[in-house]
């Protein structure tokens, strides 16, 4: 693990030297505001202090312009960094396509990291460098954060929920990786190592780090032992959804309204199967809530992912 963290650590992505020309420059700004108003505050009071001999005579009392202009001038100064900062937000709320998904369940006190192949890893995160990553996150117990410092990144982590972050790393190395929520006794020793690989090396450790399955295929197979086919299989007796090519699109809902199919609808459709029930169904799916763990159901929400519609190409 890495041990503490430098007053300005270093910046591991192109997102990350945006970020830190946001703050420095947004410094100046205030500094470059700030200092008129010290600096004539401190002049003033030694010209005009009590007993002083400073000529006190035709003192004005009113100045217009002066008023008007700094409170419009640092306003539209403001306002520009405003855009400045909302649209990096945005850039950061917006993974691309095609991003390397890795599924994060937190508790108390460690991090687990599962790969798209199945590679799984606790307390230490490997990612290529130029390559978007997706962080699919949830906690197994009370609210944690992930803090990627030299990525300029944090996202709070939630019991029964799900939160996203993405990144592209540039620049190999070894980095830390944090918990910033307080989450119980040992919240300080919640943390581990973000390392960033060439792809070469990246790719040399998934090989080596290679397990029995990728995350889609563990959820298939969990997916048949738990007897979700035998109602949602192609030949299944049970009349109930088909889930092929189902992720992504727009479910219809028996009180009229629609739902998106997405990592937390198919969570929800685990463990609490009567809160939206598909429309044509009836609501006979019994709940797994607490047969199954959060890294199964991430398995299952991979395996549902995976699967391709009707008439397409398996991926």
């Amino acid at each position: 693990m890495t041990s503490g963290l430098p007053l300005w650590p270093a910046a591991a992505s192109a997102y990350a030297d945006r970020i830190d020309l946001l703050v420095w420059t947004f410094s100046a700004l205030i500094i470059a505001l700030a200092a008129p108003v010290i600096l004539g505050m401190m002049w003033f009071a030694a010209k005009y202090h009590r007993g002083s001999s400073a000529d006190r005579r035709h003192a004005p009392r009113k100045g217009f312009w002066i008023e008007t202009g700094w409170a419009v001038i640092p306003f539209l100064l403001a306002m520009v960094f405003y855009v400045w900062a909302a649209r990096l937000y945005a850039l950061e709320r917006t993974p691309p396509d095609g991003a390397l998904e890795v599924a994060v369940v937190a508790k108390q006190w460690m991090w687990k990291f599962q790969h798209p192949g199945g590679q799984r890893e606790i307390n230490e995160l490997h990612v290529p460098t130029g390559q978007p990553v997706t962080l699919t996150m949830t906690s197994q117990d009370v609210i944690h954060s992930l803090f990627l410092p030299e990525l300029r990144l944090k996202m709070d982590v939630l019991p029964d929920r799900y939160t996203t972050i993405w990144f592209q790393a540039d620049r190999p190395g070894t980095y830390a990786l944090r918990c910033t929520q307080f989450c119980g006794t040992d919240h300080a020793l919640m943390g581990g190592r973000f390392i960033v690989q060439e792809p070469k090396a990246y790719e040399a450790w998934l090989h080596a780090s290679a397990v029995d399955g990728t995350l889609a295929q563990e959820g298939e197979r969990l997916f048949r032992r738990l007897g979700c086919s035998g109602c949602h299989g192609a030949n299944a007796a049970v009349h109930a959804p088909a889930l092929a090519g189902i992720y992504g699109t727009q479910q219809p809902l028996s009180d009229g309204s629609f739902a998106l199919v997405d990592d937390r609808y198919i969570r929800d459709s685990i463990l609490l199967p009567a809160r939206q029930v598909v429309a044509g169904y009836q609501p006979i799916m019994p709940s797994f809530a607490g047969k199954v763990s959060e890294e199964e159901i991430l398995r299952l929400i991979a395996y549902v992912k995976s699967l391709p519609r009707e008439g397409s190409t398996p991926p």
